[in-house]
């Protein structure tokens, strides 16, 4: 890939990373609840759905996606209901007291965060959409097209795991300025709102849009 194609890709993409939505929610959400080293399996779990989704895209699927309004509607549908899941998960998580502790020390499974954030990503089509709408403009057709799709994977999980990695160590310094269970309570009411906020966004969308 050329050097100044490869740069406006980069921008391209840190500017789309930097737009808060589910995986952000997600990973600030994990960073509240559990800390920093719980919200890398959650940061795993994102990049993983990222890789599956270029994958998608490069095979042709985002095609099928884009021109098959069943499939697309089945999937935004999926999506919406799985972000409202979500919403609901954090309104009613249990504060605990924080009074005499520095670190979160709440059980978690890795395992659970992982398809969690996996989830995210995958259920939204928009996702997808937005890939095969976006790449096609960066891809030089002269040249060796899997070196191209491994140099856009590299640089969409390099920048994607450092601005949700941020959001992460937010959520999880914020951590600190949460002593009494009601302030955890309304941060967590907070990500239940920014979760419904994206399962509307991913409802008023359409094809057609991107």
């Amino acid at each position: 890939m050329v050097f100044e194609i490869w740069v406006t890709f980069l921008l391209a993409i840190c500017v789309v990373s930097l737009s808060p939505g589910a995986g952000a929610v997600a990973a600030m959400s994990t960073g509240l609840n559990f800390g920093f080293p719980a919200a890398l399996w959650t940061l795993a779990g994102l990049q993983c759905a990222l890789i599956l989704q270029v994958c998608l895209v490069a095979l042709g699927l985002g095609i099928i996606l884009n021109t098959s309004m069943i499939i697309f509607e089945i999937i935004k549908y999926l999506g919406i209901l799985y972000l409202v899941f979500l919403a609901a998960q954090n309104w009613f998580i249990t504060p605990r007291s924080l009074e005499n502790q520095q670190q979160p020390t709440q059980a978690y499974n890795a395992h659970k965060l992982f398809i969690k954030a996996m989830l995210i990503n995958l259920s939204n089509p928009k996702a997808i959409i937005f890939m095969l709408a976006v790449l096609p403009q960066f891809i030089q057709l002269q040249d060796p097209l899997l070196t191209q799709y491994l140099v856009m994977i590299l640089t969409m999980i390099s920048v994607d795991l450092l601005v949700m990695g941020a959001y992460a160590t937010f959520a999880y310094r914020v951590l600190n300025l949460l002593k009494k269970p009601s302030h955890q309570t309304l941060l967590n009411r907070s990500f239940s709102c920014m979760f419904l906020l994206a399962a509307s966004a991913l409802f008023w969308f359409e094809p057609s849009s991107t």
